[in-house]
């Protein structure tokens, strides 16, 4: 179980960075194919992340509506994740989506580490 649980963390750590170097590294320098290639690495750790989730979810532990939520909540994170990435790429606004992904990316972590397999669980 705590292989599952290292691999989740360090696919979501990985896609966090791998995020903000997409979202302003790389939108701001105007690099459009370093961009774009980036941005498919992260997308595969999306897929990394998604695994590893449902692997823990259905390793053997009793599913309640925490586990419920921080699924949902995870997948809100990659929803934001994307939205940002594609109206930066098309030189939208998105304040307000950065505000919502650092309000629910806070929110995963922080239910993530009170769930039985986090830190403080």
């Amino acid at each position: 179980m705590t292989v599952n649980t290292h691999a989740h963390i360090t696919s979501w750590v990985v896609a966090i960075i791998l995020f903000v170097i997409a979202a302003t590294i790389l939108n701001k320098s105007g690099k459009e194919k370093a961009q774009k290639i980036v941005k498919m690495i992260l997308r595969l750790f999306y897929l990394f992340i998604l695994a590893t989730g449902l692997l823990l979810l259905f390793g053997g532990v009793a599913i309640d509506g925490e586990y419920i939520g921080k699924a949902i909540l995870g997948i809100l994170s990659i929803g934001f994740m994307e939205m940002i990435l594609a109206r930066s790429s098309k030189g939208k606004p998105n304040g307000l989506f950065w505000a919502l992904l650092i309000i629910v990316l806070v929110l995963t972590i922080a239910l993530g580490m009170r769930l039985p397999l986090g830190i403080w669980g």
